[in-house]
């Protein structure tokens, strides 16, 4: 059964509930005995795509043309000394 609470109850343990909603309970909030709205648990999958479909919407992602596959990556020789920040801007300015 979900645990059912009033508007000023929420306020006043705003908290307390939040680690309830964590913990995987579902809150009721009433607002003069009629509920209004319902506090669940969000997957955290769900919400990393969510993440991942504003960065697409907002231009900063792009998504994949085709999957990833391993013979697509290269494995690179630096030597014993070599200096990745530098290898890795070297790369970066030769493109693909």
């Amino acid at each position: 059964m979900m645990e059912r609470v009033s508007i000023s109850q929420l306020k006043d343990q705003l908290s307390a509930y939040l680690k309830k909603v964590q913990a995987g309970e579902t809150v009721l909030v009433m607002d003069r005995d009629k509920p209004v709205a319902k506090l669940e648990r969000v997957d955290p999958a769900v919400d990393e795509d969510a993440r991942y479909q504003r960065l697409v919407a907002a231009g900063l992602v792009k998504p994949a043309k085709r999957p990833l596959t391993m013979n697509m990556i290269q494995p690179i020789d630096l030597g014993f000394d070599a200096k990745v920040v530098e290898a890795l801007l070297e790369e970066r300015e030769e493109g693909p």
